[in-house]
């Protein structure tokens, strides 16, 4: 399930350009006026499948109307709008929306700027009909990644669209059945889903000299910000629509909860 929160900054007209952690603070916060005990759940353990664990929620904000300043976001109109959803209508929807009724006001501080949102309307979003072959825009930015080495340190290398599409394609399909194994708490046994670029939408952004990767911060510890950068560009998805779905509710690919991989 997917729910709208109208929003309208009240006390500044600044944000972070990079606000992916502070809004997923934020989004907790909230979450916890509802029930503690799920917020603290959700954030430390979170659900398991193949080792891994997956949070089950994904979000993306857009601004009516901005400047980009260096980092900064200056906001020449109050209004926003906040996109949040997930599969956990029981237990994420159903608390989140409690806690909204509750606070009525989201707050983002990141880079030493507070900036006090009021919420004035949250409003559950139809949802597509899922089918076997859909077509999808990015709300925000798809992260896929693989372990690499950096010298004698470990690090991630973060795929762009023009990597090896196979490789794309076997992490893209193997990251829904992990989170369709952790919602049912049972083995996949589907045929599984695939992906395809928007080739005319490559050709016209490299004729525009548009990028087609994202550079976001992670600021959890503003001295030490974790790089991360995610893939902007539409695609089809064809296969399971049981996994497509998930994609939908869940976020497509890693780092939902911190804003990654929701698509319109």
């Amino acid at each position: 399930m997917r729910l709208l929160l109208k929003l309208s900054a009240e006390n500044c007209n600044q944000v972070s350009i990079n606000n992916n952690y502070a809004l997923s603070s934020a989004i907790y916060k909230i979450l916890q006026l509802g029930s503690e005990e799920f917020a603290a759940y959700l954030h430390e353990t979170g659900y398991r499948s193949k080792d891994r664990t997956y949070k089950l929620f994904t979000f993306s904000i857009n601004f009516e109307s901005t400047e980009l300043s260096y980092k900064l976001l200056t906001l020449k109109s109050p209004r926003a709008f906040l996109n949040i959803s997930s599969p956990l209508i029981d237990d994420f929807i159903k608390n989140f929306v409690i806690g909204t009724f509750t606070q009525q006001r989201l707050e983002i501080y990141s880079e030493f700027i507070l900036t006090k949102f009021r919420i004035d309307q949250a409003e559950i979003v139809t949802p597509p009909n899922f089918k076997e072959s859909m077509y999808f825009k990015m709300a925000s930015p798809l992260v896929l990644s693989t372990p690499t080495m950096t010298g004698d340190k470990k690090s991630r290398y973060f795929f762009r669209y023009d990597d090896d599409i196979n490789e794309i394609r076997r992490i893209f399909k193997q990251n829904l059945i992990n989170k369709y194994e952790a919602i049912h708490s049972k083995d996949y046994v589907g045929d599984g889903i695939s992906l395809e670029w928007d080739a005319d939408y490559i050709q016209q952004a490299k004729i525009k000299n548009r990028r087609l990767s994202k550079k976001v911060s992670i600021l959890k510890d503003i001295n030490d910000p974790i790089d991360i950068i995610g893939i902007y560009c539409p695609f089809r998805v064809t296969g399971d629509p049981e996994l497509i779905k998930i994609g939908y509710e869940c976020g497509f690919g890693e780092k939902n909860s911190m804003g990654f991989g929701m698509v319109i």
